[in-house]
């Protein structure tokens, strides 16, 4: 392994286990508590695919008329990452992107997606992430997550983006969840059947075969350059401070609901 990688990767490790360790998977023990986890996580799976595209713009030519940019081994790896991502197959064998199959998850255990949807929306309108958040009431947890996603997005420099991509964003799902919704879809098939699906999907592509090809990236877009691995670890460390905080943000609200009495009827 390049022994830049394996610096980056040590200097990581302790924030990859908090995550791994992370008590919010145990606190999802229900129906009501998955939808919490989901209502608050889509924000995530959206802003990757805003992460994803400002890679695939930085390094292709997304423009006519078209001229190569940068390397051909560049140009490949986030491609087919890309496709993977955007173009993707449902367990019926449908093509859609992995955001389009949370939704569906979302849609299929009765999580609402209300106010993702009127987030959505004010961004299209507005193109601003403030009005946006404030419309949809978003956690603040989720804010400074997505902010900190457009942060890096709006640097402009390919290589953090790379290095928050492939050690902020990928591979990060723990065995310990899978089998968390793996009990919860043997109780509730028919609610959480795609979102079980999705995540076997996301475990076997990204955290497999995408997860090679983004570190190839990573690597290229570094090359022997220490500045850029400077840059590229401070990358990683800080997207995954903010998931911890993401984490700790949904993790409290799914506490709250807990702490909530029950409603009296009479």
């Amino acid at each position: 392994m390049n022994d830049k990688i394996s610096k980056l990767q040590q200097a990581i490790a302790p924030y990859r286990e908090q995550l791994i360790n992370h008590p919010v998977y145990n606190a999802i023990n229900s129906l009501e508590d998955l939808r919490i986890f989901m209502e608050h996580h889509i924000y995530a799976v959206w802003d990757f695919m805003s992460l994803l595209k400002a890679l695939q713009i930085n390094l292709t030519c997304t423009q006519v008329p078209w001229f190569p940019v940068g390397s051909a081994g560049t140009r490949y790896l986030i491609n087919e990452i890309v496709a993977g991502e955007e173009s993707d197959v449902d367990e019926t064998g449908e093509r859609m992107s992995h955001y389009e199959m949370y939704l569906n998850a979302m849609a299929q255990c009765n999580a609402s997606t209300i106010a993702f949807n009127q987030f959505v929306t004010v961004l299209q309108d507005t193109k601003s992430l403030d009005k946006a958040f404030d419309a949809a009431q978003t956690l603040d947890a989720v804010r400074d997550f997505v902010n900190y996603t457009f942060d890096t997005i709006n640097r402009g420099k390919a290589h953090m983006q790379a290095a928050a991509f492939t050690y902020g964003r990928e591979d990060l799902i723990p065995d310990m969840f899978h089998e968390i919704v793996k009990d919860l879809n043997h109780k509730f098939p028919q609610q959480v059947a795609k979102f079980n699906y999705y995540l076997e999907r996301h475990i076997e592509v990204d955290g497999g075969h995408h997860s090679h090809l983004a570190t190839e990236m990573t690597t290229e877009l570094c090359g022997d350059d220490e500045q850029k691995w400077q840059e590229a670890t401070e990358a990683s460390i800080n997207a995954l401070q903010k998931r911890i905080g993401l984490w700790d943000g949904i993790y409290e609200d799914i506490q709250l609901l807990k702490k909530e009495p029950a409603p009296l009827f009479n």
